[in-house]
């Protein structure tokens, strides 16, 4: 139900669809992303030239000791202490974050590009009369261990062998407090305390967490259906020549609510769905999102995926000779033989690793993995309507396949390579390490014509940043729901 009493819509200024649009092509050029230090000079280089539009704020630590900062772009020049202005007669807030998950850096030069255009356009500031609360990287640990890959961003070979993701139960987004049935997790990182605090004072009208891809196309998230948006997020992509991405969902428990556009990732649903297929779901979930901890403020929550590189069968959808159930299985196949390949390595070389890099964790959290993903593939392609693929759904079962390869292999390559740079390498260890170099010189080669064409880190900053306007107007003219007071088990506020 809305409520009669939400926060007020400010007037519009007369910025329309079209507008939002014509954003897509306003981000300059760049052909690197910024490492932390430079994103950080950056935004501080901002609010010096706007010292009375834009405030810093330190909300948090990370786990390595490095501050955690919040920009906050004020709706007057004059900043009050907004954070603390929750009434039902405030002004609305957006809460823009990046760095949620640090291998994915486009969401960089999209929250700087908007802290820009925010302060430098009256008529942008004036028509969304709110407060914008952008926090650059929210993991700063993680990003610093792929900026061996953000100057070179287009080389592939050069991104899979600097590539870092966290361990589940390290990443930002997916350790928020979580209940549901037998699951229960509690270990909130530092980083994620921050943002929780962040999103407690703030209430957001509006929130994104900036995201991308590998390859493909674009697509979305939303956590709940927003009809009159659907439009809009398939001309901002296509006015840039990107395709959306069509295919295999990242998810099949997510539901669809139109091409390319998907309810938000539910870890209570993402449990109900390994329950249906036999697995246990209480140890393999970790915690909620962001998205899931915001349903008590009304929030509403968008996400953009756009992909480094794009390939024109993410959105073909003609019928191909291979049955979808058959290439759901041709994928399970793939990620069993990678699990395979990469955990005798990883159980050969384990007993004589000394050094416990992130790269380690990561890969003993997610090689694992493989094999139970793959049962489970086989299990859902039994249940399976019988119709053919489509040209798009055989791309991203094939692609998601090199991507598990390109990203596991190579932080195993690290964990390997961290014992040979400290010097601390067996003779066993020497030998996994260059047997995974062999293996994985093959599968860079395989991946190469799977992966796609890169694309302009302009174009696709543009691309996030004008849906995100459009997305962040959708809230700003929608009531806001009551306050979910008879919620879900485990929607994710403090347990």
């Amino acid at each position: 139900m809305a409520s009669a009493t939400s926060q007020q819509s400010a007037p519009s200024s007369g910025l329309t669809p079209a507008e939002w649009v014509r954003r897509t092509g306003t981000v300059p050029t760049t052909d690197t992303y910024p490492g932390m230090d430079e994103l950080l000079s950056s935004f501080r280089a901002l609010a010096a030239r706007h010292p009375r539009r834009i405030t810093e704020r330190r909300i948090g630590t990370s786990r390595l000791g490095e501050p955690l900062y919040c920009f906050t772009v004020h709706h007057r020049d004059a900043p009050a202490d907004n954070l603390t202005d929750t009434g039902t007669g405030s002004v609305p807030h957006f809460v823009v974050v990046g760095g949620v998950h640090p291998n994915e850096p486009v969401g960089a030069v999209t929250a700087l590009h908007l802290a820009t255009e925010l302060c430098e356009d009256d008529g942008l500031r004036s028509h969304f009369g709110g407060e914008w609360h952008i926090v650059p990287c929210i993991d700063p640990d993680g990003a610093r261990l792929n900026e061996g890959w953000f100057r070179a961003p287009a080389d592939k070979r050069l991104y899979g062998r600097h590539f870092y993701r966290p361990a589940g139960d390290e990443q930002v987004e997916w350790t928020f407090p979580f209940s549901y049935r037998d699951a229960y997790f509690d270990r909130v990182l530092p980083e994620t305390l921050a943002l929780m605090r962040l999103l407690d004072a703030t209430r957001p009208r509006f929130l994104t967490t900036l995201h991308n891809c590998e390859a493909g196309g674009v697509y979305y998230y939303v956590n709940r259906p927003a009809p009159e948006l659907y439009s809009l997020l398939e001309a901002i992509p296509a006015a840039a020549g990107i395709p959306l991405a069509t295919g295999e969902p990242e998810a099949a428990h997510a539901p669809r609510y139109a091409p390319a556009v998907y309810g938000c990732i539910d870890m209570r649903d993402a449990y109900d769905y390994l329950d249906s297929l036999g697995a246990d779901p209480a140890t393999e979930i970790s915690g909620a999102s962001s998205a899931a901890y915001t349903e008590a403020y009304g929030t509403f929550y968008f996400a953009t995926e756009v992909p480094h590189w794009a390939h024109p069968d993410a959105d073909d959808n003609t019928p191909v000779p291979e049955s979808y159930a058959d290439v759901v299985r041709q994928r399970a196949e793939g990620l069993s033989g990678t699990g395979e390949v990469l955990g005798s390595i990883l159980d050969a070389a384990g007993p004589q690793l000394t050094i416990p890099t992130p790269f380690l964790r990561a890969v003993r959290d997610f090689v694992p993995s493989l094999p139970k993903i793959a049962a489970l593939e086989r299990t859902r392609a039994d249940g399976l309507e019988a119709r053919p693929a489509t040209v798009a759904e055989r791309y991203a079962c094939r692609h998601s396949v090199h991507s598990f390869r390109i990203r596991f292999g190579g932080m195993l390559l690290r964990a390997l390579g961290a014992e040979l740079t400290a010097g601390t390498a067996t003779p066993l260890v020497r030998e996994c390490h260059q047997d995974l170099l062999r293996v994985y010189t093959a599968w860079e080669d395989e991946a190469e014509p799977v992966t796609g064409d890169p694309l302009p880190i302009a174009t696709l900053a543009g691309i996030q940043y004008a849906t995100l306007l459009g997305a962040a107007d959708h809230a700003r003219t929608t009531p806001v729901p009551e306050p979910a007071t008879a919620r879900r088990e485990g929607a994710g506020k403090p347990l």
